[in-house]
């Protein structure tokens, strides 16, 4: 099985697992930095666990501990020392239950994330919401999609299938914005332009943001999203800039980030300058700006 294919049947097992609890009278517990923490958390977090390393033992028949199954980092895993991840080339960084706020509000605004990062950098993604049934995915070379009824994805469904049942990313490629405005200026009035940002972290920063773009474009519509779904409307050209100027760790980020580069957009760090990176002693991301295909300019101006 691909390892797209691998990831989007874990998402999915994980799914199931998430709404069997999101329909019950569920308690809720809260971790050490006080973030919530539920038991679909855990069980998304078993299932995805024992989901990717069993995929990759039943494809790899001479697996021997010189060619072990990749290793998996999960925000609901045990914490592993960075003398360890430091030496790993590829891994999976897991997210079981991106948006425990949202599911303890019952608002839907939550989803599972999955991706390989290789080296520092996401290479595949996959974002699946329980309550839709749908899926946004990506991989290099592949591109970014979106399937909107996940009944097709099985362990053994061909990658041809899969693609032809998707629809390729972004789908909202209105005049309003064009392949590139490299050689021209995005000024006052020339369109609308839609920023989104966290539903349940609004900060300063973002307010102060938004009042910059308003200067520069004028008519600016402003939207909120839970977990990684900001990442899938931008990716999807519903939204076509979501800054964040707060905390937010690399589980959160790395399945959006390939699903935007993958359509064209770009994720990038507001400090640095370059892109997210993956795997840093310090799990914590910086603040960071995302861009739809049609807006690339704006990373160089914030």
């Amino acid at each position: 099985m691909q390892p797209l294919l691998i990831a989007l049947h874990a998402a999915k097992c994980a799914g199931k697992a998430i709404l069997e609890v999101y329909n019950s009278d569920f308690a809720v517990e809260h971790k050490d930095d006080n973030s919530p923490l539920t038991l679909a958390d855990k069980r998304s977090h078993e299932i995805i666990l024992n989901e990717l390393q069993q995929s990759q033992t039943t494809n790899n028949k001479e697996n021997t501990s010189k060619n072990p199954p990749l290793p998996v980092l999960s925000e609901e895993g045990k914490a592993i020392p960075y003398d360890e991840r430091k030496r790993w080339e590829d891994f999976w960084l897991v997210d079981p239950l991106d948006g425990t706020k949202e599911f303890i509000k019952r608002n839907g605004e939550f989803t599972v994330n999955i991706a390989l990062i290789r080296k520092d950098q996401p290479v595949l993604g996959c974002i699946y919401i329980p309550v839709q049934d749908s899926f946004y995915f990506a991989a290099v070379n592949l591109g970014a999609y979106l399937l909107v009824n996940s009944k097709i994805v099985t362990g053994d469904l061909p990658i041809e299938k899969l693609l032809d049942a998707s629809q390729k990313l972004p789908l909202n490629t209105d005049t309003r914005k064009s392949d590139s405005h490299d050689n021209q200026d995005v000024t006052k009035k020339q369109h609308s332009l839609t920023v989104i940002g966290s539903r349940s972290h609004a900060t300063k920063e973002l307010s102060e943001f938004v009042d910059k773009i308003k200067e520069k474009c004028g008519e600016v519509e402003f939207i909120s999203a839970g977990s990684s779904l900001k990442f899938c409307l931008v990716a999807e050209g519903k939204a076509d800039l979501y800054p964040r100027f707060g905390p937010t760790m690399e589980w959160d980020t790395a399945a959006g980030q390939a699903i935007i580069e993958q359509s064209g957009g770009r994720v990038v760090d507001i400090s640095a300058k370059g892109p997210l990176k993956y795997n840093k002693n310090n799990l914590v991301n910086p603040f960071f700006l995302v861009s739809g295909q049609g807006y690339l300019p704006f990373l160089n101006e914030y």
